[in-house]
């Protein structure tokens, strides 16, 4: 099992490697692959992945990343054009409730409308802040906020967490793992700056990078007790199966997912 999961994190990271690095096209079709992957997990859980709820998602989740992709080139407002997308989902799934009464129910409904913005929005997070200037180095903090914070926190936990985070939800993560993890992301993303300033020439400034460090590490603890909850109260152990080891894209993804608008957002502002 161990073999397994390392084996199929180094193979995560060999394609994060090329994909982030080479940016562009290549990365927008991997997101949005992982995005409809994602979504379908997550449809699958309240039976809507091949149902209209479900398609329609699916549609407005391609629909997004193509407006995402032109939207440079669109006449009129950027805002507008979202606003406009995300109108007619809700419409559509909404017409999907009325005219499909009473083979779907209101959370199907809210399930199909909140896959999009919870799995293909977020995500897409990561597209964006690569194309920030500087987001060849920049786009790495969401993985080294979420998945640097999850290390630390885990080896924070287990030498001294008494504390427990969240007991009934998840037993094993403590207050005090929980603390590790986000001075752990902080120290590593001053690591990360001394690292990109002395080889990559980034001049980055190592406080800021601390700061977001630290905020997406405590984001990403977010992130990563929201998809259990998800989890736990629909019974299942895994949204899949698709990576050995690891479960589903979702269970891989899910402090990333809430860590990248995080890092994007910030790295904007300061």
């Amino acid at each position: 099992m161990f073999r397994t999961r390392l084996l199929s994190g180094i193979l995560l990271m060999v394609i994060a490697l090329i994909t982030l690095i080479a940016g562009g096209d290549l990365l927008f079709l991997v997101l949005l692959a992982i995005s409809l992957v994602g979504m379908t997990e997550l449809y699958r859980v309240f039976g809507i992945g091949k149902k209209a709820p479900g398609v329609i998602g699916y549609i407005a989740a391609v629909a997004y990343y193509g407006l995402l992709y032109f939207a440079p080139q669109l006449p009129g407002e950027k805002l507008d054009w979202f606003m406009m997308l995300f109108m007619a989902f809700l419409i559509c799934e909404m017409a999907a409730l009325v005219f499909g009464y009473p083979n779907y129910n209101t959370q199907q409904i809210f399930a199909a409308f909140f896959g999009v913005l919870y799995v293909a929005v977020m995500l897409s997070y990561i597209y964006q802040t690569r194309l920030l200037s500087g987001g060849v180095f920049t786009v790495w903090l969401v993985f080294v906020c979420s998945w640097g914070c999850d290390t630390c926190a885990y080896c924070v936990g287990m030498l001294i967490g008494k504390h427990k985070m969240a007991p009934v939800l998840s037993p094993k993560k403590s207050v005090e793992g929980g603390i590790g993890g986000i001075v752990g992301a902080a120290l590593i993303g001053v690591l990360y700056a001394l690292a990109i300033n002395h080889w990559g020439d980034a001049g980055v400034d190592m406080a800021t990078y601390a700061i977001i460090g630290a905020a997406g590490g405590a984001i990403s603890q977010i992130g990563d007790l929201a998809a259990s909850a998800v989890k736990r109260y629909h019974n299942i152990k895994d949204y899949g199966k698709l990576i050995p080891g690891h479960g589903g894209i979702l269970d891989r993804f899910d402090s990333v997912i809430f860590t990248a608008p995080i890092i994007y957002y910030l790295a904007v502002l300061l």
